[in-house]
């Protein structure tokens, strides 16, 4: 399948980990994952901002990310996300800035509105706070990006006088920004409005359709203020998991990811869960059967990457994977590996040249053997010596 534009493939990490783990082992298991990925050659990783609920662990990917940027190379980090109206605006911008610096502008801004229930509350504030903080807050965080010197007031919330940031960014083009978009549009709007790019994805429903109406939504809003999106600047997050066959995939991962939808998802944060209601083993199947996730070889995966491509009515600058524990940690390994040796090279270019050269190879090989073949009899006539009918499968002319 040939792309317009290479397609970047990362990890949303939130990170999900069951209440019943050890907190401590299972962040220096992400630490690791993130390693791993770097490893492979995975282009980037967002990881979540979470105060409560006991799944997920991290509460500042700022600090995570200053850490993982000391055990990789060079996979972008990215934080997935902040919920901007948890912060004062102005810090986030200095936050970002000298994370940018110490990873030598590997970091990515990625903001949300917060999404995690329980989180806002105990914070005393009330969810319809926050998406107008998200809209207000990212137009002050981008002027300060920008090196401008900001005059705000939020009354409640922050205020700014003569304010700018010290740092710039450590690259020209500056730092990516990024805001989720997947339970309502007025997140998609908020993308558009201030012209940066969009983070979405789905629990467990199928993404095509929605992710082309995302992306109208968004298009729109930007075109009413004066901006134009690029779709490489749109990153797609769906379940995706990698196996040995579809049963075998189904087999690794159903009951942990039945565990997080109905436990987690349904049971502690209050969502609606599926409209499933069979044993745990099974769920991970259902799931596939319904359009919501996509587990099993390498040719399935790319097969349904492929069926996303073209429903999303124009296509995306990236894929990123689920983060999870959903199966054992050598399993989750084998996942990840599968994934970058075959069904990445499909979307990102690697397999393009060696597939050419093949290719060529091929259809030259006969004409390319007998050459080879009457250089070496060649060689023997020169060395006085006689020349067989028939070298390297090729017959020699007498």
């Amino acid at each position: 399948m040939k792309l317009p534009w290479r397609l970047k493939f990362g990890l949303f990490m939130a990170p999900y980990h069951p209440v019943r783990d050890n907190m401590n082992l299972t962040i220096r298991r992400d630490v690791r994952t993130i390693q791993w990925l770097d490893e492979l050659g995975y282009d980037e990783v967002f990881i979540g901002e979470h105060h409560s609920g006991g799944w997920e662990p991290i509460a500042s990917p700022e600090v995570f990310i200053a850490h993982v940027a000391q055990e990789t190379q060079s996979i972008n980090l990215g934080t997935g996300v902040l919920s901007l109206g948890y912060h004062h605006p102005y810090m986030i911008a200095e936050r970002i800035l000298l994370l940018d610096q110490l990873t030598r502008g590997r970091v990515i801004l990625g903001l949300g509105p917060g999404a995690t229930a329980p989180d806002t509350p105990q914070l005393g504030l009330h969810p319809t706070q926050l998406r107008p903080r998200l809209d207000e807050g990212l137009g002050v965080i981008l002027r300060l990006l920008d090196g401008e010197e900001v005059t705000h007031e939020s009354p409640g919330w922050f205020a700014l006088k003569n304010a700018s940031c010290q740092l710039q960014p450590y690259h020209e083009e500056g730092i990516p920004v990024f805001v989720t978009a997947t339970s309502s549009p007025g997140s998609a709007r908020v993308a558009g409005k201030h012209g940066v790019g969009i983070l979405s994805g789905a629990s467990f429903k199928s993404l095509g359709p929605g992710l082309k109406s995302i992306w109208e939504t968004a298009s729109d809003a930007a075109a009413e203020h004066g901006h134009t999106l690029d779709r490489r600047d749109y990153r797609v997050m769906t379940r995706i998991y990698v196996a040995e066959s579809r049963e075998q995939a189904c087999r690794d991962i159903s009951v942990g990811l039945h565990e997080f939808d109905f436990e987690y998802f349904g049971g502690t944060l209050g969502r609606p869960a599926p409209p499933f209601e069979g044993a745990p083993e099974d769920y991970a199947d259902w799931c596939v059967d319904n359009g919501g996730a996509l587990f099993g070889t390498p040719e399935e995966v790319t097969a349904g990457l492929k069926r996303i491509w073209e429903s999303s009515g124009g296509g995306f600058g990236g894929i990123l994977l689920m983060g999870n524990e959903f199966a054992p940690p050598d399993r989750m390994r084998n996942h990840y590996e599968l994934m970058a040796r075959y069904v990445m090279p499909h979307f990102n270019g690697v397999y393009e040249r060696p597939m050419r050269s093949h290719a060529r190879a091929v259809n030259e090989r006969v004409a390319n053997n007998q050459g080879e073949a009457e250089a070496i009899a060649e060689a023997i006539r020169a060395a006085g010596g006689e020349v067989p009918d028939v070298i390297l499968g090729a017959p020699i002319k007498k």
